[in-house]
């Protein structure tokens, strides 16, 4: 019998802390303030843009702009960001694609593309369609009310008319052919919508859902590669049982056994192999139409490396988040009314899913080797 880890008291608590926020809104940055920590720029790349799909880790604030509980836009979220500005970002300041575009050498921070006030310039070099909450799996962004991916898609869509009607549709096309598309979702579509929800469990074994989650990719990546789209990066899962609350609701003695659940954390290690094959056959059979680029980011090894050897990197904390007391808070209970840790850059996580900005830093830092491949032909 194919046996699966129980996340039920997981997606209780995750969904009871997601809810309507009455803290004060606030309003997505778009290109403004300044970047103290700016990676080294691939100066000599000719990028176009950059742009993003996805959940939570990569939602610059797209959700201000939605009716549903799945928000961050309250202090102290955003607490480090320029400005001590909440933008809606889930982390004390920037995330991993901030630091890619700036690498890029598009712009130092990835505005959320639901921003009604963006310009055709913030739209040229690149904006976020993500939204957290969202996946692969059709059914995980209604249960939060969220964009999902298809909806992603069709903004994208959106984005290329408004492309069009300002620099023509050749210029676009080959702005598009030029453009990094980074992707980074799934980790819902298992904690959320499998393990949850009996629909897909009596439909699908965990290795069935697995495969049914890396066809959907597939889709995904050749609905972007049919509107232009040539250059792809993408990261696997993370590893699940080393998030703080999953410790918290499923150590034996939470308390003082704060180490990862492997258990829970195979499901991700088993899922990025079957995703780095799929990318893989991906690129050989689209480049054989046109040159395409895709590359797999080993995110699930870099935060195992972190938790491992954190100290020789300044992480002092890797079990627990730095807001509260680290062991269930986030969103709401995350709030401007918490106790926060002095020093964010010493933790992993920032609240009790959501990593810091250090740690996405060192996310970005992975994945150079794979920026750097896709986008070789164009310096």
């Amino acid at each position: 019998m194919n046996q699966r880890p129980r996340f039920s008291h997981f997606a209780l608590i995750f969904f009871l802390l997601h809810l309507p926020t009455f803290f004060s809104k606030s309003q997505a940055l778009t290109n403004g303030g300044r970047n103290n920590k700016a990676p080294t720029t691939n100066s000599s790349s000719s990028v176009s843009a950059l742009l993003v799909f996805g959940d939570s880790t990569v939602d610059p604030g797209n959700n201000n702009f939605v009716p549903t509980i799945f928000r961050s836009n309250f202090p102290p979220y955003g607490r480090d960001f320029p400005f001590h500005i909440p933008t809606g970002r889930f982390s004390n300041g920037r995330l991993c694609t901030d630091f890619i575009a700036s690498y890029l050498g598009v712009k130092d921070y990835v505005p959320p593309y639901l921003d009604p006030t963006l310009s055709i310039e913030d739209l040229m070099s690149g904006v976020s369609f993500a939204s957290a909450g969202s996946g692969f799996d059709p059914l995980t962004p209604i249960a939060g009310n969220v964009v999902s991916i298809a909806t992603q898609v069709e903004y994208f869509k959106e984005y290329k008319q408004r492309l069009e009607s300002v620099i023509g549709k050749q210029r676009t096309t080959n702005h598009i052919k030029n453009t990094v598309f980074f992707i980074s979702a799934g980790t819902n579509d298992f904690v959320i919508t499998y393990f949850n929800l009996p629909l897909r469990r009596k439909t699908f074994t965990l290795s069935a859902y697995q495969q049914f989650i890396i066809q959907q990719i597939s889709q995904f990546f050749q609905a972007l590669w049919a509107e232009g789209a040539r250059r792809f990066a993408m990261p696997g899962l993370a590893p699940i049982g080393c998030l703080p609350v999953v410790i918290t609701l499923y150590s034996s003695n939470a308390f003082l056994e704060r180490g990862c659940i492997d258990r829970y954390s195979t499901v991700a290690r088993d899922f990025n192999v079957l995703l780095q094959a799929e990318l893989l056959s991906l690129q050989t059979r689209l480049s054989k139409k046109s040159p395409t680029f895709i590359g797999y980011i080993n995110a699930y090894d870099r935060v195992i490396e972190i938790i491992r050897n954190g100290g020789k990197s300044g992480f002092e904390k890797v079990d627990v988040g730095c807001c509260g007391s680290g062991y269930l808070e986030m969103s709401l209970f995350c709030n401007y009314k918490s106790p926060v840790c002095p020093d964010a850059g010493k933790y992993l996580f920032f609240d009790a899913i959501h990593p810091t900005e250090k740690t996405y830093y060192n996310l970005f830092q992975a994945g150079i080797p794979t920026f750097d491949y896709i986008t070789r032909d164009l310096r």
